[in-house]
């Protein structure tokens, strides 16, 4: 967790009506950034439960993702934010959030692209705007972002609506760009910004843009139109033209 995907959350969670009870997946905070990694009070007044592999702050339930101790549909938004980079078995933690999320629930979760290796315990993958934007295919509508240099982004991230809930509209997306520009703040130190711009003029952006860029972010909203449950009788009437 940093200051900028912390903004993430807050700018979700003031653009969006999102529902309780709020599970978190990843929720130990790491000594030193308890006040920063700790998301409850970005959605106050809501039932919050927090689950990690192991017991430390922030931790209310031990849990693994991949195997999730909760009744399906019990949850109306779940949080992963830079956790699933330490999932073995990403996919069926995936999986787990979809059955544990009601109909119209929503799922926000963030991962890293270009940043250092972090074990906690350990430290197995990386996701792409794309390859984000595809293990969310079960969601019909969906914000994606990401931050830093376009071709080496920092983080992705999405926030993404089951079958259940009405498509983003364009204004709440405009809503949410809008407290993204306010929240979604990391900015380098005085000293640093004039080191790296010195780099940048002596050597080119290149190696200097994941820092000077930390700030720029893009964003997309995708919405696919649900399919309509087939009229019961519908089946048989064709037949019948057939005939």
């Amino acid at each position: 967790m940093n200051r900028f995907l912390q903004g993430v959350a807050r700018a979700v969670a003031e653009a969006f009506d999102l529902p309780g009870p709020v599970l978190e997946i990843g929720s130990y905070q790491v000594p030193g950034q308890e006040e920063m990694a700790d998301l409850r009070r970005v959605f106050p007044g809501k039932p919050f439960v927090g689950v990690d592999v192991r017991p430390g702050p922030g931790v209310d339930q031990v849990a693994d993702v991949e195997a999730l101790p909760h009744a399906s549909a019990s949850f109306g938004t779940v949080i992963a934010m830079n956790t699933f980079e330490h999932v073995p078995r990403f996919w069926r933690g995936f999986e787990e959030i979809f059955r544990v999320l009601r109909p119209d629930g929503a799922l926000l979760v963030a991962c890293p692209f270009y940043f250092h290796l972090h074990a906690h315990p350990c430290d197995y993958w990386r996701f792409s705007p794309e390859a984000l934007e595809r293990l969310l295919d079960g969601y019909p509508s969906k914000v994606l972002g990401w931050h830093g240099p376009a071709s080496r982004p920092a983080h992705v991230w999405a926030l993404a609506f089951r079958e259940g809930r009405p498509a983003i509209t364009a204004a709440q997306h405009d809503r949410y760009r809008e407290l993204m520009n306010r929240h979604a703040r990391m900015p380098l130190p005085r000293g640093r910004r004039l080191r790296y711009g010195l780099g940048r003029l002596l050597f080119g952006r290149g190696p200097f843009a994941p820092y000077l860029d930390r700030e720029r972010w893009q964003s997309r909203l995708l919405n696919r139109p649900v399919a309509a449950p087939p009229r019961r009788g519908g089946a048989t009437r064709v037949a019948a033209r057939k005939g």
